[in-house]
């Protein structure tokens, strides 16, 4: 197993267990816990990805760092847009879409304002770096994963990429 995967799965599990006390920044960056469904395999599988917010929203980056393939986080949010995001000790049920034109434009500069590894992504790749943006359906404050139906305090990494800012 690669050394990421097992540091995606510590990270993983020390921000569930302390409710992103440990976890939730990386210096100046913020991360959140994305739990997607498998296209395929129906699976859960949940992994941190730095991220920002816009209003209500988080705004993920899916640049499988500067890899010229989407990461399957993205591809299986493309299939499912319905996933959980833990951001700290709130955990929301997310729907997921990308940002397209003005839209993508406006967030695709602050993302890469607020980390610069995105940018330095995009002169890898020859793909446009898809910018996601999760909107709340609905939010449950101060919550433990077992506080959510469907939430688990396993780590479930995603095998797509390393720990990278997304």
């Amino acid at each position: 197993m690669p050394k990421w995967r097992n540091t995606t799965r510590l990270h993983t599990v020390l921000y569930r267990l302390t409710g992103g006390i440990i976890g939730h920044r990386a210096g100046r960056i913020r991360m959140l816990l994305l739990t997607t469904t498998g296209r395929r395999s129906g699976i859960e599988r949940t992994l941190p990805l730095a991220y920002v917010t816009d209003g209500r929203d988080y705004v993920v980056v899916a640049s499988n760092g500067g890899q010229d393939a989407d990461p399957l986080w993205w591809r299986n949010l493309e299939a499912r847009p319905e996933a959980r995001v833990q951001a700290g000790r709130a955990i929301h049920r997310v729907r997921a879409h990308r940002a397209e034109g003005a839209e993508r434009d406006r967030l695709w500069a602050r993302c890469k304002a607020a980390n610069p590894m995105w940018a330095s992504y995009e002169t890898r790749t020859a793909r446009e770096i898809p910018v996601v943006v999760l909107h709340p359906e609905d939010v449950v404050p101060d919550a433990t994963p077992g506080d959510v139906p469907g939430a688990s305090s396993a780590a479930t990494p995603d095998r797509s990429s390393a720990p990278r800012a997304g």
